[in-house]
């Protein structure tokens, strides 16, 4: 892996990518640390509990602690990836987006614009019902009409200084930025979430049979992660052989790699986007407390909605990113078929097929990590508030790695260097 990582810094552009995403990864790290002018941060993280297994502590694991800390960047970027999920559910039932996507890379540009006006629009609305809370609980320090704007406007401009850097890494770093960004709040978090379970078993408030236990099982589930991420159907596809001038063409026997998980982590920071901003914002109306008692953080009600979103968004994402006709079509165009079957319409069904068949053991696997620290929980009889990063955060944390390596996989195997995967 050493050796890996050398050839990677030895591609001046590779080189270059790496560096980029370091430097803004790093730049966010540093904004995470920055505090929101006029608010008592500490009276405003007992108050939001962010240290117990609730939907602020949940949230705290995606922002990398800036939440407890009430931080620029304390809303994290959440409001993104609503909106992103708003726009892509818009482009399948409004014929004017649906459009814009077919037209290319000018059309993807304008949907992307319209994603950042909505996150700009629904970061304003979180960021106001954050505000009215603090100010409710008296946490702000001078709570006039100027200083409620300046919190308002300063989580936004966070929030959308987020999205500008998780763009920019896409554009010119390595991975995927947004994804990126997660990871490193959630890992951010691990060392002193490891410190802290070592510390209860010290004085007795934690098992010491249960935290191998519980250690035992998030190598299992590591495992599980990577071989479902990795695992793939392959399907064959011959292409016919023809003669151009003297030279034939064709004739070579390839195959179309159907992943298990097409989708990749996206569908869990979907799912738990969905399930965190409308419980965010029921923290601030009277009704609280019968939405917490039916879908609250941590209820059963919540976990089976979870997982039920998990599996919605595996299949609606993989729907968006893998098309059927699409491949079917470029098959027949490049005289390329599948033994067995005509070009054309009859190839689009198999495929589609074969992706629904395989896709559903994969969003099943997806959903039941989700909510395993609920059931880790039960098992081990280990606190919820040490379990905040099983899960979701291993989902996320492995999924991301793993992409992200398979991109400087791709960078160095096209300069003929051994990547990181054998």
């Amino acid at each position: 892996m050493l050796d890996a990582l050398k050839n990677a810094m030895r591609i001046p552009e590779l080189r270059r990518k790496i560096i980029f995403t370091a430097a803004l990864l790093a730049v966010y790290r540093i904004g995470s640390y920055v505090p929101v002018p006029g608010v008592d941060a500490s009276a405003l993280a007992q108050q939001l509990g962010v240290d117990g297994g609730n939907i602020f502590g949940f949230l705290d694991l995606f922002t990398g602690g800036a939440l407890g800390r009430f931080t620029v960047f304390a809303m994290g970027v959440n409001p993104y990836i609503t909106a992103s999920i708003i726009i892509q559910l818009l482009t399948v039932v409004v014929p004017a987006l649906e459009q814009l996507q077919k037209e290319g890379g000018e059309g993807r540009k304008k949907i992307q614009q319209y994603v950042r006006y909505g996150t700009v629009g629904l970061g304003l609305v979180q960021a106001f019902g954050i505000t009215m809370m603090a100010r409710n609980w008296g946490v702000i320090t001078n709570p006039g009409i100027f200083n409620l704007l300046l919190i308002l406007v300063t989580l936004t401009a966070g929030t959308s200084f987020l999205m500008w850097l998780g763009e920019k890494i896409s554009e010119n770093g390595i991975g995927n930025g947004i994804s990126l960004l997660i990871f490193v709040g959630i890992v951010a978090r691990m060392p002193m979430g490891t410190i802290n379970a070592f510390r209860a078993v010290g004085e007795g408030g934690l098992n010491l049979f249960s935290l191998i236990v519980f250690g035992l099982l998030g190598v299992a589930v590591i495992a599980g992660i990577v071989m479902v991420q990795q695992g793939q159907r392959r399907i064959p596809v011959q292409y016919a052989k023809r003669v151009v001038g003297r030279r034939m063409y064709g004739g070579q026997t390839t195959h179309i790699p159907l992943r298990v998980n097409q989708a990749g982590v996206i569908p869990v920071i979907f799912a738990s986007s969905v399930l965190t901003f409308p419980l965010t914002l029921a923290q601030f109306v009277p009704a609280v407390g019968a939405v917490n008692r039916l879908i609250g953080y941590g209820t059963f009600g919540y976990n089976l909605l979870y997982a039920l979103l998990v599996i919605f968004f595996t299949y609606f994402y993989t729907a968006v990113t893998f098309n059927p006709a699409e491949v079917a079509n470029n098959m027949k165009k490049n005289g390329g078929f599948i033994p067995g079957l005509r070009p054309g319409r009859p190839t689009t069904e198999y495929l589609d097929r074969v992706l629904t068949r395989i896709t559903l053991p994969g969003a099943c696997f997806l959903a039941f990590i989700a909510v395993m620290p609920y059931i880790v929980a039960i098992v081990t009889r280990i606190p919820e508030t040490f379990l905040y990063f099983g899960g979701t955060g291993l989902l996320i944390v492995v999924g991301v790695a793993l992409d992200t390596m398979k991109q400087i996989e791709a960078h160095l195997m096209m300069r003929h260097y051994e990547g990181f995967m054998k």
